[in-house]
């Protein structure tokens, strides 16, 4: 299958990066927002990366160009009539998603795939919920997405063969080097990384070194970028518990149980970056 527009359901961080190197890639690409000022404000946040890029010879003038006259925002679902591959990135909610695949399939062609960019929901359910489940798969990116190499594709058990090797390829002219995952809650990074991130948490309460000491300790003892805090704070402590209730919900294996101060940081509000504070304070 020839994919030439590509549309993109969401708008945010995950949303914005998704649709910034798919318009990078030479495709045309539409994302879709539920206000025009979440749209301004994906669309101004690839600007500014471009505009950076650019001004830290990492991107050249001609590519910012390419990339910005390849992409646009819209409101309405009719906008993604003509897109031959739509990725799904927004909310972690089943009813939520299964709502926005319900009003594209009023608009979209036959041969249109549907992709979402869950990090955790069952891939083979949210097919169920469409009336093209063969025409479905999982295409999970990792942020900061113009940066990240990964993207993990999943198959649902209805994904055809010629699905799963259209997406498979299509990650690939991202620039892209895609695995295969299995549809289990996590899929292979996150079913690594969760349980490593939450025993973190439950060291730390149970006294084995202060937050900065264990950080310095993954960093400098075994070579990982950053410590688990840092990496906490920065994928969102609402989102690693999110993702960890439902990896425990499946199997239920204490290594996925969310340990109690995760919870009680979720319901102050401290949820990372996004927030303000987190494990760690940052400046506004």
């Amino acid at each position: 299958m020839d994919i030439k527009t590509v549309g993109v359901l969401g708008c945010g961080l995950m949303g914005s990066g998704i649709a910034q190197v798919c318009a990078a890639s030479g495709y045309k690409t539409i994302v879709r927002e539920v206000e025009q000022g979440f749209v301004d404000k994906g669309l101004g946040r690839v600007e500014k990366f471009l505009t950076d890029g650019v001004a830290k010879g990492k991107v050249t003038q001609d590519a910012k160009d390419t990339t910005l006259g390849n992409l646009s925002g819209t409101t309405k679902f009719e906008d993604l009539k003509d897109c031959d591959l739509i990725i799904e990135a927004i909310i972690e909610n089943v009813d939520d998603k299964a709502k926005s695949f319900a009003a594209l399939e009023a608009v979209v062609k036959p041969h249109t795939i549907f992709c979402s960019n869950t990090s955790s929901l069952c891939i083979t359910e949210l097919a169920a919920k469409t009336k093209r489940p063969d025409k479905f798969a999982g295409l999970h990116f990792f942020n900061p997405v113009p940066l990240m190499k990964l993207v993990e594709v999943i198959r649902a058990l209805t994904t055809s063969d010629e699905t799963y090797r259209t997406v498979f390829a299509f990650a690939q002219s991202l620039g892209k080097d895609p695995i295969t995952a299995p549809d289990k809650p996590g899929f292979i990074v996150n079913r690594l990384l969760v349980p490593y991130l939450l025993d973190a948490i439950r060291c730390y309460e149970r006294g084995l070194g202060t937050i900065e000491d264990i950080d310095k300790g993954m960093k400098l003892g075994c070579g990982y970028p950053m410590g688990p805090f840092t990496l906490l704070d920065f994928v969102g402590l609402d989102t690693t518990y999110y993702i960890a209730n439902i990896m425990f919900e499946e199997f239920r294996e204490p290594a996925y149980a969310p340990p109690p101060l995760l919870k009680r940081m979720v319901l102050a509000g401290r949820l990372g970056r996004k927030s303000g504070q987190g494990f760690y304070k940052y400046d506004s």
